[in-house]
């Protein structure tokens, strides 16, 4: 378990702490509900879904976040949650998510903090995640950040390959934190602020399953598309490079 350096109260829940024989007393009370968590992790996010409309696990990042110890659980205790207070909760997490190595490199692409809100009624916690989702996430994407909302309702939002399922579904309320990666482009098309941050972290190595989207969208809003940067040519081989030289004595 990590405690935060300047808030005790702010924990970070690893795999085997939920195993342990003393758990923190911040647990107290909710080790089930967040063991539901890592099962959800494993058997949902990780594998394949029928409805799904693609091949491939449900969270392509999953796997190697669990594998690397870096799916980590944030805990809000009581039954009730107030926006302001939530926001707080988040930044703290957000702040901390940062300083959590990998700090940069591919690897920092598996990082997640999920904050979790074991305790709230469901109705009540499904209607505070959506709202703080909506209500974060232009600043998060502004940041190079994600923040996506996750409960049993599940979330109106379609699957992107196929509109009618509804992928967002996790057995606690959660908002998960993690860094935004260039396949998250279809989340961000109908802002433009989301579509400027893109093009600037991604416009040049845009994934060319979706560059066309990503040039319609920066077209729409009047963004420029960065240029891809031009591939050095390679050097000769040695005996190439003698063979050359020969043929032009």
């Amino acid at each position: 378990m990590l405690i935060h350096p300047e808030q005790p109260d702010c924990v970070l829940v690893e795999q085997f702490d939920l195993t342990a024989e003393a758990v923190h007393p911040l647990l107290d009370g909710v080790e089930e509900k967040l063991l539901s968590v890592l099962r959800w992790g494993r058997e949902y996010l990780c594998r394949p879904h029928p409805d799904l409309g693609r091949k491939g696990p449900v969270c392509p990042f999953a796997q190697a976040s669990l594998d690397r110890g870096m799916f980590y659980l944030a805990v809000h205790r009581g039954e009730t949650v107030e926006p302001d207070a939530l926001d707080r909760l988040l930044m703290t997490y957000r702040d901390w998510f940062r300083q959590l190595p990998p700090t940069t490199g591919p690897a920092a692409q598996f990082k997640t903090i999920l904050l979790t809100l074991p305790d709230v009624p469901s109705e009540e916690a499904n209607a505070a995640v959506d709202a703080t989702q909506g209500r974060l996430k232009p600043q998060y994407v502004s940041e190079g950040l994600m923040i996506g909302e996750f409960h049993s309702g599940p979330p109106d939002k379609g699957g992107l390959w196929n509109l009618d399922f509804r992928p967002l579904y996790s057995p606690v309320p959660l908002l998960a934190i993690r860094h935004m990666v260039p396949s998250d482009f279809p989340f961000l098309a109908d802002d433009p602020g989301s579509v400027a941050t893109y093009l600037r972290l991604f416009g040049a190595n845009t994934p060319s399953a979706l560059r066309g989207r990503v040039t319609a969208a920066a077209n729409q809003f009047g963004l420029s598309v960065p240029h891809p940067a031009p591939v050095p040519p390679r050097a000769p081989v040695p005996q190439l490079a003698e063979q050359q030289g020969a043929a032009a004595s």
